[in-house]
């Protein structure tokens, strides 16, 4: 490069300060005898704003090996105009490209350098922005389109094409013979069985663990453990095993004081859009049979207090998006749905108990009412945006923050209860080594919020409606389907943005999991300001995601709720045979003794009698169970039976903590044991811990949470029998 170049360069840099000196560019003050900040220095690099970090010039060619005289003259001319001028760097696949930015401007001076190296260009540019933006178009066209296959989306289609579009992706309706880069499936995991790469938004298991039964079980074990913690979920028994249970307690609470006169809301075990579910005041109402066979569902104390909005009950449909299991990451859509009765609300009596369009919250259900109102108002009707329904609040003077921080509590508990069961279904289906594809899915939780604000979870949904459409009578006996902008408004974002998460093309950032220990049990999430989440989008074209990640972003203060996961970790390490779901008798004796928990007092003989025992109860199981032997379920009882026997002066969290501790030793370390030990680490536990969770409506209530205790031999009165595994359909 030829020094009359360098001074072509220099008097354009000049020329380009004084312009900038008379658009008002701020100056930074030198120190005399130095570079400005912004010198060519390449020891100290400085940034001259808060938004952009400024690098060092460094010169290309000949110049760089033997600075002259000429170099120093552009520093000094630099500094004599007072402009402040940063560096940025940015390699152009057509050659070397440098940015200079001036201070309190939007505008850069850009530099080119031709692959020739004959010369070199120095002109302005509009602004950073606008610059990168168009990197991102170039990049955008550049990329090859993601692939979606369809076929299988069935009532979420039109949503998905939406969002296809507007990501400018490329749509397979009727699949492909090649791999698609993600799978969009409408019921389960196991709508295509031929899949062995790519990402389908459903996971294995799901289903059968989102049942009102599973569900049940698996908030209650939590409920154990975690008595204070769980209490959002209400009183549940199930039936039919616990129906005699369930029929002493309440007699026994009458009895106790006439005055308390409890509702139940009874909810069949498969059931959906309100289908079944029905409300009683005494046990003897319960419909137990259907023709010859029991009826298979829960029973849960009503919430006779919930809050009102225009003296209407309601409830919140929240979409949550579980990214992964390995690691565990949640995001919540910070849009949901409010979905309201069309019957003023009158506390349950025994003439209003029948009145559906009054108690029960259900769209499906109260959409066929005379009172319910179709509005493409997201602020009015009877189905609304959550946000305009936070803002009623909020402008009553309530707490939305607070709210909001416990309704992220709920969901993140919530999946820790049933993410060690999917676990267990993930590496059946996908074992370790196997092709398969990744998975994410798509969860609708309905959460009812009570008088006193507190969020109370109905249950989970492993396929929400994404239908942004409804029925409607057009003319007598004659239904079409009719845009529903409210709809449309809430679950296209939903199904966009979760479609941009798993973007096959963003390289996933490390997700580090933290050990437990930032906060202490029941402290608030700090909710910071509401900032603007990162887009993955190139092109600027898109709104920035309505999907905030909760988990492993507070993963600090739940990381010790953990625990059954890691007893699911020690489960799935002795399943033994890749695809298996169930321990037999010689896995669980190698169990034992490889973590070395027989001895005097507990023979080998008593492993199998304990084995025997527990398996038998649970020997309800489901005719198309892929195998006999021990689920995690069963496991978990023995476990805690295990904990009580050797650890009896402890509470059982401490017992169960203990046990896990010594079987891990026993273990030593193996791929993955480690990181599962950091994911619940124990020893941010509580100091106070209750026997009993409370109860949300009913104190008098007691728990009908099996008492799994070595002290106690005699538990075989509680029959649990695992759901049969069944096709579920949206709700």
């Amino acid at each position: 490069m030829s020094d009359q170049y360098v001074k072509v360069q220099v008097e354009q840099m000049k020329s380009f300060g004084e312009d900038a000196e008379k658009e008002g560019v701020d100056t930074e003050e030198q120190v005399p005898g130095s570079s400005p900040s912004a010198s060519v220095s390449p020891d100290h690099p400085t940034s001259t704003d808060a938004s952009s970090t400024s690098l060092p010039c460094k010169q290309t060619g000949k110049s760089r090996s033997k600075p002259g005289r000429e170099d120093k003259r552009h520093t000094s001319d630099v500094a004599s105009q007072g402009s402040v001028v940063s560096s940025e760097k940015n390699l152009n696949r057509l050659g070397y490209e440098r940015t200079l930015q001036v201070k309190g401007t939007g505008k850069i001076l850009q530099r080119k350098s031709e692959p020739n190296g004959n010369y070199v260009t120095i002109h302005t540019s509009k602004n950073i922005e606008e610059m990168r933006r168009e990197e991102g178009f170039k990049l955008a066209k550049k990329r090859r389109p993601v692939t979606v296959d369809t076929s299988k989306a069935k009532t979420s289609l039109e949503a998905l094409k939406i969002s296809i579009k507007q990501l400018k992706w490329k749509e397979f309706p009727l699949g492909r013979r090649t791999a698609c880069d993600i799978y969009w499936h409408g019921v389960s995991f196991h709508d295509n069985e031929n899949i062995v790469s790519g990402q389908v938004n459903k996971f294995p298991g799901m289903i059968e663990m989102l049942r009102k039964i599973n569900l049940s079980r698996a908030v209650r074990t939590m409920q154990e453990l975690f008595p204070e913690e769980y209490d959002f979920y209400p009183r549940s028994w199930i039936l039919p095993e616990e129906y005699q249970q369930f029929t002493t307690q309440i007699h026994m609470v009458k009895e106790k004081d006439a005055t308390v006169n409890p509702t139940f809301i009874v909810k069949p075990d498969g059931g959906s859009q309100g289908d079944g579910i029905y409300l009683i005041r005494d046990p003897s109402d319960l419909k137990l049979m259907t023709g010859s066979q029991a009826k298979q569902g829960v029973v849960q104390e009503y919430i006779q207090k919930p809050l009102l909005i225009d003296k209407l009950k309601f409830d919140i449909r929240l979409y949550v998006l579980i990214k992964s299991l390995e690691p565990l990451e949640i995001y919540i859509a910070k849009e949901g749905l409010t979905r309201f009765c069309t019957e003023l609300y009158q506390e349950p009596s025994q003439k209003n108990l029948s009145h559906v369009f009054m108690h029960l919250t259900n769209y499906s259900l109260n959409v066929h009412s005379g009172n319910f109102v179709h509005s493409d108002s997201q602020s009015t009707g009877s189905k609304r945006t959550l946000s305009s329904v936070l803002y009623r609040l909020a402008a009553k003077g309530v707490d939305i923050k607070r709210v909001w921080s416990d309704i992220i509590a709920l969901v993140i508990k919530t999946v820790i209860a049933v993410v060690p069961e999917l676990r267990v279904y993930y590496q059946a289906d996908i074992p370790p080594g196997k092709p398969g594809p990744t998975c994410f899915q798509i969860l609708g939780f309905d959460i009812l919020l009570m008088k006193n604000l507190k969020p109370v979870l109905l249950e989970v949904n492993s396929n929400p409606s994404m239908r942004i459409e409804h029925e409607q009578e057009v003319a007598p006996g004659v239904f079409e389907y009719v845009p529903s902008p409210v709809d449309e408004e809430v679950k296209v974002g939903v199904i966009r943005d979760t479609l941009r998460l798993m973007d096959p093309g963003h390289k996933k950032p490390t997700v580090p999991q933290q050990r437990a220990g930032g906060f202490e049990q029941g402290e608030e999430i700090p909710m910071e300001e509401e900032t603007q989440e990162k887009s993955q989008d190139e092109t600027g074209t898109l709104p920035s995601l309505c999907l905030k990640q909760v988990y492993p972003k507070y993963s600090k203060q739940f990381n010790y709720l953990r625990l059954v996961e890691r007893i699911a970790a020690l489960f799935i390490r002795f399943l033994g045979v890749k695809g298996n779901m169930r321990l037999g008798p010689t896995a669980f004796r190698t169990f034992i003794r490889t973590c070395k928990l027989s001895g005097s007092n507990f023979t080998m003989a008593s492993v199998d009698i304990l084995y025997i025992d527990i398996t038998r109860r649970w020997s309800g199981a489901t005719p198309d169970s892929r195998e006999a032997g021990m689920g995690l379920q069963a496991f978990v009882e023995a476990f805690f039976y295990l904990a009580a026997r050797r650890f009896k002066s402890l509470a059982l969290r401490e017992q169960v903590v203990s046990l896990l501790e010594l079987c891990e030793s026993q273990l030593g370390p193996q791929s993955g044991v480690e990181e599962r030990r950091s994911l619940s680490c124990s020893r941010a536990l509580p100091r106070t811990v209750k026997t009993q969770a409370p109860c949300l409506a009913n104190p008098q209530l007691s728990s009908p949470a099996p008492l799994r205790r070595a002290a106690s031999q005699d538990y075989r009165h509680q029959r649990f029998k695992p759901r049969s595994l069944r096709a579920n359909v949206e709700n």
